[in-house]
């Protein structure tokens, strides 16, 4: 994988995005949803109200986060909400479409991340389910677990010991 941009910008969400936002969300939900004996319809209800609840949570615990639209090579491709705290970066959310997945765009925004954590003296912390392929990812980047909440480990990356 090249240390080099994969051509990846962001653009803020806007309300044009927001059937955009739901096929994203859905398709982190697929493999699960494909073990449903509902018809097309249901399962698209069901996507659109877990969106709009995971939205809800996001505004009220995070009401400064920045909601971006992942672009690359001008092609829409995921999602990435941020907030940025006092001594923290937390990344909420980053998904990215399955098809823009293992391309290294990832791992370039998060280097983006862990950048100006390192400029600012913030920890950069994310929960990611135990069984979530990204884990790997954190981990490989140089994250480790600093709590487990159920399912969810809170994976934090320090500068001070990467420096």
């Amino acid at each position: 994988m090249s240390s080099q941009s994969p051509n990846v910008t962001l653009r803020p969400v806007g309300a044009e995005d927001h059937e955009f936002l739901i096929e994203v969300y859905g398709s982190t939900r697929a493999e699960e949803l494909a073990l449903a004996p509902w018809t097309s319809e249901q399962r698209h209800a069901f996507i659109q109200h877990q969106f709009t609840a995971q939205q809800d949570h996001y505004a009220k615990t995070y009401p400064t986060a920045n909601h971006d639209i992942i672009v690359s090579d001008g092609r829409q491709v995921g999602r990435l909400y941020v907030a940025r705290l006092d001594r923290e970066i937390r990344i909420v959310d980053i998904t990215l479409l399955p098809g823009a997945r293992s391309a290294g765009i990832g791992s370039y925004l998060i280097k983006q991340l862990l950048a100006e954590a390192e400029r600012t003296g913030r920890v950069v912390r994310i929960y990611v389910e135990e069984f979530n392929p990204s884990l790997h990812l954190f981990e490989r980047l140089g994250f480790s677990p600093s709590e487990q909440q159920g399912i969810h480990l809170l994976m934090q990356w320090n500068p001070s010991q990467h420096a």
